[in-house]
């Protein structure tokens, strides 16, 4: 089948199961075939079946319920509101730029998940309602550092991605409304053999899939395809299926593939029972081993070519990050009164903290006729200082990395390439890791800003293409301006990096003159500010050989010393992308 017909199909067995299947996650951009899908979901859903859309950002309050102020103030006892997930109980939530999704949000959408209700004692009341609710998660991640929570995308029973459909592709709905509904109330008469469950779990484990959660997903979708045939039994076709749509696009490794066997002559048949002749009407019965061969085979050649490899490549990368803290921005501070909000504290509003009145009232209702708020004859609202809460932010720094390119002799010469390279292949990244780069060149008796903090990559580019070299080596310079760049960067609550190229043999002062031992002096001294900054430092020795005085500079800047007689652009690039990430995690 291509892959518009296991969309349509996929949102034919969404709809008789949502809460079953958990959830489908739509890997695309904002696309026509997207909302096409979408449109094909709610026309196949019941008319009665509600369908929201919440976005990524919304508040623990508004998605699993609260108290309700306007009702809690008016009857003078704690009055429970429910949230959108009560609110869609049969039906389904759309979850916009769900790669943006937070932890916390995650957390409470895979507890609801789990167990079909929303169980939570917030603010003085008990909140209980159903939420049997199937998810669509909008990922709309232009690469693989932006993707859904994947303690999410592991309650899903599909995974599909839309990137490869045309935009003039036609998007037609596999199934009528009347079969949903007709397969709907046949579903929890299907059932499923002992080898056809055996057979999904072993396919699973073969290809690397070893959550159970996927095993138990993809039998769902199997009886959600019987029951649209109109059967109580799951059939291999059914199981097939399944595999293909469930399985295959979470696989991680490829199967080992099992010896040929030599041929060998089939063992004469005995047929001493005349009886047996004539049964020839007989249903066969289904060999579990050949059942989960067929299923493997099936669910194996679903997998795009090359799909295996990229899953590893991306799994290593994602490990890299959560371990390192990097794939994103820079650290997540506490902003004061800016930046995105993260939650509520008690405490009172001073300095650039804010006030926030709804949750300051929220905290005072229910304890209104304690503190005898109808004594005074009034309808005013009786607040004490335990009841204020504020409201607390997060900002995310931004990330800068600052080239100090030796654009002095040859051995300097030889590195511009490499160090073009590098910005280019950094720039090309910033848009999805919203990090910046300036690069600082020094020749002759002076350093030069190149290029101030740009994430432009023409501006890069043209900046660097007429960068000349040759000339003394004003080290001491370079490291001056390097570390004011730097240190600004840091008062702007930006995350600095810093990337030195240079073969450490400084020869000219900071008032011009030339002499090596004063040179190198100055610059030694030069380097404590980059220390005492605390500002993180990759030290890239271009000599042919390590050298001792470039050394010997890094150690003086606490600085990482990475000696690349053999460098090239995608090596310095990995380098300073690991240097970065360590920063964001000290920093976290």
């Amino acid at each position: 089948m291509s892959l518009i017909d296991d969309a349509a199909l996929t949102a034919s067995l969404f709809a008789v199961d949502p809460s079953g299947l958990g959830g489908v996650c739509l890997r695309s951009p904002v696309h026509p075939a997207r909302d096409q899908w979408l449109l094909i979901l709610r026309e196949l859903l019941p008319v009665h079946a509600p369908m929201r859309r919440v976005p990524f950002n919304i508040p623990d309050g508004r998605l699993l319920g609260g108290l309700d102020l306007t009702a809690t103030l008016k009857a003078n006892r704690p009055v429970a509101q429910r949230g959108v997930l009560a609110e869609s109980h049969g039906g389904v939530v759309v979850l916009a730029m769900a790669e943006r999704l937070s932890a916390n949000t995650a957390a409470r959408l895979n507890a609801v998940l789990d167990a079909g209700e929303i169980v939570m004692p917030r603010e003085g009341v008990e909140i209980r309602n159903p939420a049997e609710v199937g998810i669509v998660a909008l990922d709309e991640g232009m690469s693989e550092e932006e993707y859904a929570p994947s303690a999410l995308l592991d309650r899903f029973g599909f995974l599909l991605d839309l990137n490869g459909l045309s935009v003039k592709a036609p998007l037609i709905a596999a199934h009528l409304g009347e079969e949903i509904l007709a397969a709907r109330r046949l579903l929890p008469a299907v059932a499923a053999s002992a080898e056809i469950m055996q057979a999904l779990c072993a396919t699973a484990l073969a290809l690397g899939v070893y959550s159970p959660r996927v095993s138990v997903l993809a039998l769902r979708a199997a009886r959600a395809a019987a029951a649209l045939d109109e059967r109580r039994e799951v059939s291999r076709e059914d199981a097939v299926l399944a595999g293909r749509l469930v399985i295959a696009p979470r696989a991680t490794i490829a199967p080992p593939q099992a010896p040929a066997e030599p041929e060998t002559a089939p063992p004469p048949v005995e047929n001493d029972s005349p009886q047996d002749s004539n049964d020839t009407d007989a249903p066969a019965e289904i060999d579990p081993q050949q059942l989960q061969e067929l299923l493997l085979e099936a669910t194996q050649s679903a997998i795009p070519p090359g799909l295996l490899a990229r899953l590893r490549s991306s799994a290593t990368e994602r490990a890299r990050q959560s371990r390192s803290g990097g794939g994103r921005a820079g650290a997540l501070r506490n902003a004061g009164g800016r930046g995105r909000p993260a939650g509520i504290r008690t405490g009172a509003p001073r300095g650039d903290a804010r006030l926030n009145v709804i949750e300051t009232l929220r905290a005072a209702a229910p304890w209104q006729r304690l503190r005898g708020r109808t004594a005074a004859g009034g309808t005013r609202i009786r607040i004490s200082a335990e009841d204020f809460r504020v409201t607390r932010y997060k900002q995310r720094a931004q990330t800068l990395t600052i080239f100090v390119v030796d654009a002095s002799g040859s051995s300097a010469l030889n590195r511009l390439a490499e160090a073009k390279g590098a910005v280019e292949l950094l720039l090309a990244d910033c848009y999805i890791r919203r990090d910046q780069v300036a690069v600082i060149t020094f020749r002759g008796r002076e350093a030069q800003l190149l290029l101030p903090p740009t994430r432009s990559l023409v501006r890069a580019k043209r900046s660097l293409a007429g960068l000349p070299g040759g000339g003394a080596t004003p080290l001491t310079a370079a490291i001056e301006a390097a570390a004011a760049l730097a240190i600004a960067a840091q008062r702007r609550g930006e995350t600095p990096t810093l990337v030195m190229l240079t073969d450490g043999r400084a020869n000219v002062s900071r008032d011009g003159s030339p002499g090596r031992e004063a040179a190198h002096a100055q610059a030694m001294k030069a380097a404590g500010l980059i220390s005492a900054g605390r500002i993180t430092t990759l030290f890239v020795d271009t000599s042919p050989r390590p050298q001792p005085l470039a050394q010997e500079l890094a150690r003086k800047m606490n600085a990482q010393y990475l000696p690349l007689p053999f460098a090239n652009a995608r090596t310095l690039t990995q380098s300073v992308q690991a240097a970065t990430a360590r920063e964001t995690a000290r920093a976290v």
